[in-house]
């Protein structure tokens, strides 16, 4: 960041993403360096923008600072602008050590991204103390409103799965219809019958057989499957 390029107080970026180890849908989440160390606090990257850049690329500069992520799509999805969405006393004390007016009210452009995190190896910077994947389900109290945020990125991302199928790009790419179906049952939040399930995923050709199977499982090797573009 440019020492001469002046700070936004009043918009922000946070990115929500999400990623799928085969068994878990995992948020990227980062912890707070805040002056008592007896305390610790959790969020989503996200930082104010410049002044003289795009929200977009704002969004893409501070993921990048934060946990060292680069070169992934980042999608804004919704604005959040409630007046007291930083004016929790614990979200202050943070916000005094890195901002000039902590108190200044923030509004927040949301994005998301959906990557394979076999891709991918964040690194903690900036004020992260550091940064780790975590279960969408057993989530941390989490700073600010970033709760709600990631609560409305799980309805995006299963609106648009319903609808278009996103959500495919956090597989792996092969993968066994086990796998694909916990994908489907973790963001449509629904158990779904082995059988009837991949008689309709097959017969949609949503997915082709390769010539490969499992390696490395002490179970019978299942076939390994790709997306059908």
């Amino acid at each position: 960041m440019s020492l001469n390029t002046a700070i936004n107080p009043n918009v922000s970026v946070d990115c929500v993403v999400f990623g799928f180890d085969n068994e878990k849908l995992n948020v990227l989440l980062i912890q707070q360096k805040l002056p008592s160390t007896k305390e610790q606090r959790y969020a989503l990257p996200g930082d104010l923008i410049l002044d003289n850049e795009s929200l977009d690329t704002a969004a893409n500069r501070v993921l990048k600072e934060i946990s060292g992520l680069s070169g992934i799509f980042l999608k804004q999805f919704r604005a959040f602008g409630d007046p007291d969405r930083v004016s929790n006393i614990k979200d202050l004390e943070f916000l005094k050590s890195y901002r000039k007016n902590p108190q200044a009210r923030v509004i927040t452009i949301a994005y998301f991204a959906l990557v394979r995190m076999e891709n991918f190896k964040p690194e903690a910077s900036s004020f992260a103390e550091k940064v780790f994947w975590q279960d969408v389900t057993e989530l941390p109290d989490l700073s600010f409103d970033h709760t709600k945020i990631v609560s409305q990125a799980l309805e995006k991302l299963r609106h648009d799965f319903i609808r278009d199928k996103t959500g495919f790009e956090l597989l792996p790419e092969r993968f066994t219809l086990g796998q694909i179906q916990k994908l489907y049952e973790i963001i449509l939040n629904e158990n779904l019958d082995k059988r009837n399930f991949r008689k309709k995923i097959l017969k949609e050709e949503l997915v082709k057989a390769t010539n490969q199977k499992q390696t490395g499982v002490l179970h019978k090797p299942a076939r390994l499957y790709k997306i059908n573009n």
